[in-house]
């Protein structure tokens, strides 16, 4: 029996898919999804048997944003109430983003409010034609707030000042036009695509894939006119160099065989 109430995990080879599982809902945000999908995240980051983490919906949507009824109750919070619900929220979407295990988002459908930004904090985002974005929150006297660095980051500033003003729906095609996922696939191919990807990640080694998306991070904000940023660059390249990783991931170049990363699948 699964631990998780809003949540379907299954394992195949190295790839884990966190399903959301409130198809009858969209699989809308409230605080037990938000609260489960921190504690997988979490909890896959400790499974040396996973390599790669795929977000996908059960149902007709990806996620169709904020729960109704949870949204209902806030409204009734006090301010320090909100605050904390907020906080969680925002500890949710940092702790998918921050994952030193890449994870991919599988839309298939409508990914509207914290929907889309639930997409943006995944590294890489596969859409079918049938997904459909949008920041709504001003139409309901909102602001996508926790989403909105995430967002931004993925979409651009110029992008997001439209799309945050405007809450548009936004397309599959222009969603991958604007940056907001990276390839748009027939449904009956989203599976095999993933795993494809997936595989691919999986070629990386462990320790190395997580210390890229600590680079980027740092690149982020960054210019090459920083000189403390390329020497950071420098050391960083060197203490890689210098570990076991690159040592096998060397070797089994030069042998002409895969690394033992890779053996392990």
């Amino acid at each position: 029996m699964s631990q998780y109430q809003t949540l379907d995990i299954h394992h195949n080879g190295s790839t884990a898919t966190v399903w959301m599982n409130r198809p009858e809902l969209h699989n809308a945000l409230n605080e037990t999804l938000i609260a489960e999908l921190t504690a997988a995240f979490k909890a896959l980051q400790l499974d040396d048997n996973v390599r790669v983490i795929v977000l996908a919906g059960h149902g007709k949507s990806f996620s169709a944003g904020a729960d109704l009824d949870w949204m209902r109750r806030a409204a009734g919070y006090s301010e320090a109430e909100n605050l904390a619900d907020a906080q969680r929220l925002a500890a949710m979407l940092k702790t998918i983003y921050r994952s030193h295990k890449p994870v991919i988002a599988r839309i298939h459908g409508p990914a509207i409010a914290g929907g889309t930004g639930l997409a943006t904090v995944c590294d890489i985002a596969i859409a079918t034609e049938a997904a459909r974005f949008g920041l709504t929150e001003v139409r309901l006297g909102l602001i996508p707030a926790t989403i909105g660095p995430y967002v931004a980051d993925a979409i651009g500033w110029r992008q997001a000042r439209r799309y945050f003003l405007s809450a548009e729906r936004i397309d599959a095609a222009t969603a991958a036009r604007i940056g907001l996922v990276h390839e748009v696939v027939a449904a009956d191919m989203l599976d095999q695509r993933i795993a494809d990807i997936a595989s691919e990640l999986a070629k990386g080694a462990p320790r190395a894939l997580g210390a890229a998306k600590d680079l980027l991070a740092e690149l982020h904000e960054g210019s090459p006119w920083d000189d403390d940023l390329l020497a950071d660059t420098a050391s960083r390249i060197a203490s890689t160099r210098s570990g076991q990783e690159a040592r096998e991931g060397l070797a089994a170049f030069f042998d002409k065989r895969p690394p033992a990363w890779q053996q392990e699948q």
